[in-house]
């Protein structure tokens, strides 16, 4: 799902092996730095964490940039800042998930994307979808079901968040396809990271005036404000940044030289890395019902991206 933030250019030099050896490398570095969310969430913010990773990423964006590897400022300013701002708010949701709930079941929520993507496209654009599709469609939400239903009542409101996440990140992939076009890879990161920082530094100027008291446990993620000094979460701030732009750069390059259809499919390995890091470094847990959810949403994205690659 995550090529959608991209618009990468295509090349005609295919290379199957390669791109599905990119596009596994970049799932693993996501779904690796991802797990740390939830040690980041237990002392600072995600508004926090937003700002500091955009001052630690802008000189490997810019550093990128002077390398040739693309622009950073964009062609239509006004498309990019929309496409950016909704997905900045999508993955504002995913992260502030992160601090209540395994990555499992927070990835799940956000991989539901392509299923609200489809739904966008069928009834905002009037686009036909075909029978498989809609079958698609049901089995996602059924996974969604399967997924987040067990805890719902430990969760309460905090499950809805992930889903959110991937309601608003189908909006910014419909609207890369529709603006966006063009533009590159660096402009488009860079474009997520300002807009995340300008909603970071509105709600911590917004949590400083009104006062809102701290939540305790994963609430203080959302409700904290400025913490200083953070001398000893650098290194997964770091890691952040780092993973960010590497493990962007590496989905990029699986789609610049190989099928979309092909790479999609190795994508859905984020399903996997991510549950096996949170299990292996956090302890997190995921339950045999919830693999069976995990299976079906990714079956509905794989039916999805393949129809739609046969119908283009």
């Amino acid at each position: 799902m995550l090529e959608m933030t991209t618009a990468p250019d295509r090349s005609s030099d295919t290379r199957p092996v390669a791109a599905a050896a990119s596009m596994v490398g970049a799932m693993a570095i996501i779904g690796f730095i991802d797990i740390y969310v939830a040690i980041l969430a237990q002392t600072i913010s995600v508004w926090q964490f937003f700002a500091v990773r955009l001052v630690l990423a802008l000189p490997l964006i810019l550093g990128a940039s002077w390398l040739g590897w693309g622009r950073v400022w964009p062609r239509r300013f006004g498309a990019v800042a929309f496409r950016s701002m909704l997905i900045a708010l999508g993955m504002t949701f995913y992260f502030g998930a992160l601090a209540f709930m395994p990555i499992a079941m927070a990835l799940a929520g956000l991989f539901t994307a392509p299923i609200f993507v489809l739904l966008f496209t069928a009834y905002g654009l009037r686009q036909r979808i075909g029978p498989w599709r809609i079958l698609a469609v049901a089995l996602g939400f059924l996974g969604i079901l399967v997924v987040l239903g067990p805890s719902g009542g430990a969760l309460g409101w905090i499950i809805v968040l992930p889903v959110c996440g991937g309601v608003l990140y189908a909006a910014g992939v419909v609207a890369t396809r529709a603006l966006c076009e063009g533009e590159s890879t660096l402009t488009l990161l860079l474009g997520i990271f300002v807009g995340q920082t300008v909603l970071s530094l509105c709600a911590l100027a917004l949590l400083a005036a009104t006062g809102v008291e701290v939540g305790a446990g994963g609430m203080a993620f959302l409700t904290r404000g400025w913490v200083w000094p953070i001398t000893d979460l650098l290194p997964y701030l770091v890691l952040q940044a780092v993973g960010s732009v590497l493990g962007v750069g590496l989905l990029n390059r699986a789609y610049q030289i190989g099928e979309a259809s092909h790479v999609t499919v190795f994508e859905y390995s984020v399903m996997v890395f991510g549950p096996f890091f949170g299990w292996w470094l956090l302890g997190q847990q995921i339950t045999p019902v919830q693999v069976v959810g995990v299976v079906l949403i990714v079956v509905a994205g794989l039916i999805i991206a393949v129809r739609s690659q046969r119908g283009a």
